[in-house]
């Protein structure tokens, strides 16, 4: 790779580096790949992979992520890291609430998330697990907006909007690694 293409990558590769959870934080990170607002990437460590395709991008404290493990390729997960600035002492599932994914102006997938807190980790995640995910997955490969809208309290959301350009060709990828490490 020529000096002036790492150069290039480089704020890239240091991003990513930051969206793998503190377990994961000692992660190999490889076969990264941009496409438009999204990348796909390689997770190892030891005999352990994890495949991942994220949207960074839409704010600078924040990135969303599908993630899929070989073995379970047909059981991705979804996540959120938010950071905060400040280094948690202890991990622990913060709270479980309920949230909505709505992608462009179709239908509303219902779900769950965990807000979850890393000991040693800088940011929180939230976890997401919704029912349909084969559904998501087809609304988000042919949307341009994917809406989320937690339900932190009675009454009290917090709402957020991530690009869906590239999201298509970042979870094709993405599954095309899980399955090749699978394999």
């Amino acid at each position: 790779m020529s000096p002036t293409v790492l150069r290039r990558l480089l704020p890239t590769l240091l991003a990513l580096a930051v969206t793998v959870p503190a377990q994961a934080g000692r992660y190999n990170i490889d076969a990264v790949e941009h496409h438009a607002d999204w990348h796909s990437l390689r997770l190892t460590l030891g005999e352990e992979r994890h495949v991942r395709a994220l949207e960074q991008r839409s704010y600078s404290d924040t990135v969303f992520s599908v993630n899929a493990s070989p073995g379970a390729c047909d059981r991705p997960w979804w996540e959120m890291r938010v950071e905060l600035d400040e280094v948690q002492a202890e991990s622990a599932t913060v709270n479980r609430v309920q949230a909505d994914l709505l992608v462009d102006e179709d239908r509303v997938h219902t779900g769950q998330a965990a807000f979850i807190t890393e000991r040693g980790n800088s940011g929180f995640y939230v976890r997401f697990s919704f029912p349909d995910s084969e559904a998501l997955l087809a609304d988000m490969r042919t949307g341009e907006i994917l809406r989320l809208r937690i339900h932190r309290a009675e009454g009290d959301y917090w709402f957020l909007v991530f690009s869906l350009e590239g999201a298509e060709a970042a979870l094709a990828r993405m599954q095309r690694l899980c399955g090749d490490a699978a394999g």
